[in-house]
């Protein structure tokens, strides 16, 4: 006999068990849909497959699998994340596991213990979700997933008649919103802890996009294809314009013939000599976190940045250096000069790292920078020379340049002239100290975009960046960007104007001449990062410090663990007589089917025929109808229809066709 899907859609309506058992099922695919991205390849299938084994087992009522079938397959998913992880303990080996024996506890469910075992599971996984994302989009399919698991709870509570699924659902709502008071006393008052709370200590910080602590050819390009916010700046005042927001990074000096690195003789805590010239700019720097030290502030920063418990340092060459990695998002305040004079007078013993140069590398190079320093009178016309030979010979600027050799820098300037911001920065400063001028490559973002919907400048992945400083005497250390020479556009507007915007990973790129959908796109993602950064701010970013400085504000100076745990005992009983107000209160208006009832049992009872504490409504009708009363035919039989109405509707089945409006019709003849 074969059984077709229109034929199974046809047949007898479902069980109650059954709707309930396909409700969990989808539950637990909700429960396990922000893993499937971070699971390995062979668990996501693997729980499909036993979920749908599951589905099919309900659906045509089967017996569950035997436990001498599920033991084996239990052990092939404990070797599975062996093999895979080399151990099952760690974050992402746990969570591969729990999503194993979730499946197979599916297949397990004979009474309520089962089902509980399940219920908890998926919430210990949803828990578990946040160890891969924090974010408004994790936060909001987790709390879809809850009203599920609720709803399914509610669901399989139920003995007898059951009511419809929006009900259910309804409540699983209700249920949720009655746990809020409780859940924001615990957010704004449970003490905050620093550092991870998520992960063990060698698994708790994962490798993240950003800048290097070196830079060779390519490294930087591949950043333009991400379109990831590296941070957030909110300006106290009119922004810099676009063309002078260089964001200062990682000054590099030493050179190996292919790749750049910091200097160590620059991370010394010598002095800073700064002349600062024209109005400070005041900003707020929200930084996500990349694994590394370096702090970003608009060049020059005039002080050091404060951040809340990982203080900062500035090294010789002004590169901003956090005490500890940048593992968790922060936030810090930074003041910084546009226009200025860094270290004017520095002596001829502190330049002498900014002029080494590999030997044996790039004699093209070196040829070449000699005869424009014999043609060149002072360096300000030596970079004038070579700025004009990026201006006027075929330099192209692109993401894909050709691979380089050994000497790289005479590739590039003689034979493939294609190159982003390293291949010019590199070069330059490479000509630069040939030619006999102390110069550096520096790294960090330039630009930035000003969303309209938050006022916040989002700086990307894409626009990290590389620069040259050349230093010049009675100037010091001067900006040098050799790309605004060959690509201007790419400073005075963005990438974009360059390398056409994508969205979606990459996977679509926009044709630059389709303004219209650009225009949309933009606006679409403008106002779901202003989104997520509200999220940050007021949720991410809620830290021990801001919690103090709540309090503070609320008359709370003191504001230690006692303090708090006295607080938050105090706000949680506050909530949970709010919430029991609220459940009374609704109970009270929630039953307009009970309240129509004992209008109509005080009304008999004004008229000698009171309801025994023992009698149901087909009973009390029952005596009604057989006893001497004092009402009238009309009146018997309007209590008589009344009663039975509401029988139908308290005690049958609930697709019932009485309507409250019938029966206030009915007891408005009962008089």
């Amino acid at each position: 006999m074969s059984f077709t899907l229109p034929s199974l859609l046809r047949a007898r309506p479902m069980s109650a068990d059954k709707a309930n058992m396909l409700l969990l099922l989808g539950a637990c695919a909700l429960v396990l849909l922000p893993h499937a991205a971070h699971l390995p390849l062979w668990v996501v299938p693997s729980c499909a497959v036993l979920m749908a084994w599951r589905a099919w087992v309900t659906f045509r009522g089967n017996r569950l699998p035997p436990r001498w079938l599920l033991w084996p397959l239990a052990a092939l998913a404990v070797a599975g994340v062996i093999l895979n992880f080399r151990s099952v303990f760690g974050r992402e080996a746990g969570v591969a596991m729990l999503a194993l024996l979730l499946a197979l506890k599916l297949l397990e469910i004979r009474g309520k213990r089962d089902l509980f075992v399940v219920l908890f599971l998926c919430f210990f996984l949803l828990l578990a979700s946040f160890f891969q994302s924090q974010s408004i989009a994790a936060a909001g399919l987790t709390l879809i997933a809850v009203i599920a698991i609720l709803t399914t709870q509610v669901s399989f509570q139920y003995t007898g008649a059951q009511p419809p699924l929006m009900r259910r659902l309804r409540l699983g709502l209700s249920i949720v919103g009655l746990a809020l008071p409780l859940t924001l006393v615990l957010f704004v008052l449970f003490p905050r802890i620093e550092g991870p709370l998520w992960g063990l200590p060698k698994d708790a910080h994962g490798a993240r996009t950003g800048l290097s602590e070196t830079m060779e050819p390519g490294n930087i390009s591949s950043l333009a294809r991400s379109d990831a916010i590296a941070f957030r700046a909110r300006f106290k005042g009119k922004p810099p314009d676009k063309s002078r927001l260089y964001w200062r990074g990682i000054v590099m000096g030493d050179y190996d013939g292919r790749t750049w690195r910091p200097s160590p003789a620059a991370r010394s805590a010598r002095p800073v000599r700064l002349e600062l010239h024209g109005a400070p700019v005041n900003y707020q720097v929200t930084l996500e976190p990349h694994g590394k030290r370096w702090l970003f502030v608009l060049d020059v920063p005039r002080e050091i940045p404060h951040v809340d418990g990982n203080p900062a340092r500035v090294t010789s060459d002004l590169q901003l250096l956090a005490a500890r990695p940048i593992n968790n998002r922060i936030r810090y305040e930074a003041v910084s000069d546009v226009d200025y004079l860094l270290q004017p007078d520095e002596s001829p013993l502190s330049l002498a790292p900014w002029l080494a140069l590999p030997s044996g590398f790039d004699p093209r190079t070196r040829e070449l920078a000699a005869r424009l320093r014999r043609a060149s009178p002072d360096a300000e016309a030596a970079v004038e020379a070579v700025l004009r030979m990026f201006r006027e010979q075929p330099f192209r600027y692109t993401l894909e340049p050709p691979r380089l050799g050994t000497h790289a820098i005479d590739e590039f300037l003689f034979d493939t002239r294609a190159g982003f911001c390293e291949h010019y920065a590199g070069a330059f400063v490479v000509l630069m100290r040939a030619m006999g001028i102390p110069a550096r490559v520096v790294t960090g973002y330039q630009g930035g975009e000003i969303n309209p919907a938050d006022g916040f400048m989002a700086v990307r992945q894409s626009d990290a960046h590389a620069w040259a400083e050349i230093w010049q005497h009675g100037r010091g250390w001067v900006r040098i960007d050799p790309t605004a020479a060959v690509a201007p556009q790419r400073i005075e507007q963005n990438l974009a104007t360059v390398i056409p915007p994508t969205a979606f990973g990459g996977l679509v790129t926009f044709d630059a001449s389709r303004s219209v959908l650009v225009e949309q796109w933009l606006r679409l993602r403008q106002g779901w990062e202003a989104l997520n950064n509200a999220w940050n701010q007021l949720v991410l970013n809620y830290t021990l410090d801001r919690q103090r400085d709540l309090l503070r504000r609320l008359g709370f100076e003191r504001t230690d663990w006692f303090m708090l745990a006295g607080l938050m005992a105090a706000g949680a009983t506050l909530a949970c007589v709010l919430t029991l107000l609220l459940m009374t209160a609704r109970q009270q208006r929630r039953d307009p089917l009970a309240a129509l009832y004992d209008t109509l049992c005080r009304r008999m009872a004004r008229r000698g025929l009171p309801r025994l504490p023992h009698e149901g409504p087909r009973t009390y009708a029952a005596r009604l109808a057989a006893s001497d009363s004092p009402l009238s035919a009309r009146e018997r039989s309007a209590v008589a229809c009344f009663l039975a109405a509401y029988e139908d509707v308290r005690y049958g089945a609930p697709d019932a066709q009485v309507s409250l409006a019938s029966l206030k019709a009915l007891l408005a003849d009962c008089r």
